[in-house]
Order: structure tokens, then sequence, then C-alpha cells
């Protein structure tokens, strides 16, 4: 079995609760599950729980798989399925250092079988893809274990057992490496010693290239599993926005090689150090011949930052990106901050007085409607119009991750960069290529 650096981390990690949130074939069962047997092996108390929807699903997905249960610890288990005596539980001995520990194995979809096991104490409890467990169940063993670790692939964020517990957990402060969109989301009041992993499939150094892609080739693009199982993204969204493909991608040598005729900057802002929300400034370029490039992007979440950013501090870092900006591609002059941000716009026109800057920073223009918007980005998108520099990668994400939700409207969330991309093009729609 392969671990990485992440992999050891969480295991000598020491937590009263986990949760292990990411995309499909990650590994987050096979490392969930290596933990638990090891805390189970070393807890004071001789009886456990392994749960997951029902009994053929623990024994298909944890016991018996590859690198499961009895690949890495057969010798020293023993798997009684139909339990032992009358009305008995299917159960796990396990032999440890520290004795004989039963592991009860139940399906929280079974509510008969489950209330039965569920009316001691626990040492240590394994609950697979608890997004989909039932509630009850879940409140009563988390207050039964003395720890419990849980694997969920991202599903829609109103669920409870995100409100009651996946986001009262927090990042480890060495791997806080999920999206800014989903970490956002633990804002919830923090439980002491509750501890949120992300996995993806760069996580899983047992997956090669070529299952990578036969797995996201099985699922379609834009839709709600390829959001949540491929992406690792929440949300209940019923589709993606845009559809990026390969060839709107260009490599920093291929967007030097055009020829432009106009250069904008966006300015998208959001001062908050409490969620995944950001502030934005996209370059974008426009070409002769009508094709409109995002060239280069400083994405800064606030959350993120040693000191926070504030209006008063924007303007310097704006200039700074632009300064790079202008030493690279040429002549950059217009700068579209978000309307609604008055703060930050006086600011940015405070600065140009007192440094003589020629950087003419402007209300972005808004009289395109956001759905009009979105379908003449979708269109240019499809006819190789729209181009993006691979140097642009939250805007490549938010991109691919940019969603209609249920109610029929773009869902509010992954659009920072969107928006600034936006605010960068809009007022010279019309030399773009219809």
């Amino acid at each position: 079995m392969k671990l990485n650096p992440k992999h050891w981390e969480f295991l000598l990690h020491d937590a009263r609760a986990e949760f292990l949130e990411g995309t499909t074939y990650s590994g987050k069962t096979t490392i969930a599950l290596l933990k638990f047997m090891c805390k189970a092996a070393m807890s004071e108390k001789r009886m456990h729980i392994l749960c997951g929807l029902d009994l053929g699903t623990v024994e298909k997905n944890i016991i018996h798989r590859d690198l499961g249960m009895v690949d890495l610890f057969g010798r020293y288990i023993r798997y009684r399925g139909m339990g032992a005596g009358t009305g008995a539980l299917p159960h796990i001995v396990y032999r440890t250092p520290r004795g004989i520990k039963i592991i009860y194995v139940l399906g929280y979809a079974d509510k008969s079988r489950w209330k039965k096991a569920l009316g001691g104490q626990y040492g240590c409890a394994l609950v697979d893809e608890v997004n989909v467990a039932d509630m009850d169940f879940v409140r009563e063993l988390a207050m039964r274990c003395d720890y419990w670790v849980a694997t969920l692939n991202p599903d829609d964020p109103d669920l409870l057992i995100y409100n009651e517990y996946v986001n009262r957990a927090r990042p480890h402060p060495d791997w806080d490496d999920a999206p800014p969109e989903l970490s956002g989301l633990l804002t919830a009041p923090a439980a002491v010693d509750w501890t949120h992993w992300y996995f993806t499939f760069r996580d899983n150094p047992g997956l090669d290239a070529d299952k990578h892609r036969q797995i996201e080739d099985s699922v379609a693009p834009g839709s709600k599993l390829y959001r949540n199982k491929i992406l690792g993204l929440r949300g209940q969204a019923d589709g993606t926005v845009f559809e990026l493909d390969e060839g709107n991608l260009i490599t920093k040598e291929q967007a030097l090689g055009m020829e432009f005729v106009r250069f904008a900057c966006g300015v998208d802002t959001a001062y908050s150090v409490k969620s995944g929300d950001a502030i934005v400034f996209i370059l974008i370029g426009i070409t002769k011949e009508g094709q409109k490039a995002a060239l280069a992007e400083c994405y800064i979440n606030n959350r993120n930052e040693r000191v926070p950013v504030t209006p008063s501090e924007l303007p310097a870092r704006l200039a700074l990106f632009l300064d790079g900006c202008v030493a690279k591609w040429g002549a950059v002059r217009d700068v579209f901050i978000d309307s609604a941000d008055q703060a930050s716009i006086l600011e940015c026109q405070k600065y140009k007085k007192q440094t003589k800057c020629l950087y003419r920073f402007i209300p972005a223009w808004k009289k395109l409607r956001v759905i009009d918007r979105l379908h003449l980005e979708a269109g240019w998108l499809a006819a190789g119009v729209s181009l993006v520099s691979e140097e642009c990668r939250h805007l490549i994400r938010e991109i691919r991750a940019y969603a209609w939700g249920t109610d029929g409207n773009p869902q509010d969330g992954n659009d920072h960069a969107i928006n600034a991309w936006q605010y960068a093009w809009m007022p010279f729609v019309q030399m773009i290529k219809r």
C-alpha cells in the first residue's frame, strides 16, 4: 500500500472526529479504514462500529475490496457475517496487542437493526458515505464513541449532515487545500478536535493516469455527478453553465504569439476573512480578428492572508499586478471594478491622484443582463472565439464548476473570477467576433 505525506499526516493526527471529503477514487475509504483499525487496536474499549449503507455495501466496499479489511488485516480478523449465536449482529473479531476487539458491522439504512447496536458505549467508529446516512443514526453514534471518522463525496450543501457535523470541523493547518468555495462553507460553530480533510485523485498514489482518464470520461461533464464526484465540489447543481474544451485553452507561448489590439482588466472584490470569497484581477486581450483571451489573473482570499487586504490596500496590490501585465503584454490602461464596491473604486481613484499612474479606474459597466453575458460567453467558447491561458488556473476552475441551480438561475458561487472576466470584456463586446 502506497502512502503519501498527506496520508501520514492524517494517520498521525490526533482528533476526536474526522471527515474525509473529496472526489471519487481518491483513496478516502482505504486510508480511513487503516486509521480506524489502528485506533481500535489501541483503544481501551472492546466494542467498535463499522458502518455503511447496508451490510452488502460494507462487505463490498470495505471488507472484501482490494486494499480492504481482509487485504490489510486478514491474519488478525475473522468476519462473522451471520453473527454468532441467536439474534447476534454481524461482527468482526479483531486480534490486537490489547486483546480481542469486536467490530460490529451495521447498515444505517436498516433502523431496526442499528437500534439494537447503539445501546452502549464504543471506542471507534467508521462511517462510509456519511452524506447519505440516516441522521438519527449519526446523532446516536456521535454521542457513543470516543473517536469516529467519516468519508463522503461532496453533496447538496443544504443536507443536515453538513450543518450539524461536517461544517463544524476545521482543516488541518498544514493541509488546508480544499477548493475555496468548499472550505468557505466550514463556518458552523467549531467543535473541539474535529478535523476536515479534502482528498482528490492526485492524493491517490495507486491511481494511474489511464484509470483517472477513464473515470472522468465515464461521467457526463456538466452533470451533478460530475460536479460532486469528479470536481469534488458541493452543490445541487443542474448542469454547468459553460463547457471549456481543450481548444479554448492556450499556453503562455501561444498567447505571446497573438496580436492584441486592446487590453483591459476586470476586478471583483470580496474582503471577507471567513469565507471562500475572493478578490480577483483578470487581464484580457482582444485581437484584431475578434478573439478574446484571458491572459493573467491574481486571486486573493483574505482567509489565507496573514494580513487581510482592505479597500485602502487594494490599489497598491492592483497596481503591482498591472505593472507586471504592462511589462509582459504592453499598454494596459482600462481597469473595470465592480460598481457595487464604491469604497474600492474611491480608493483606487484617490491612488491615481496621489501617484499620477496612467491606469483608469472605472466602475464596471453592467447594462448587459447576466443571462445575456452567459449566452454570449457560451457561444464564444463553443466557437473558439473565447480563449483562456493555462496560467489563469482559478478562472479555469470556476468556468468548469459554474453551475445552474435547481431554480433555473446560476448558483451563487464559483463566480468571482468569472465576474472579473466579464467586467473586462463587456465594454468591448462589439469588438468580439459574433
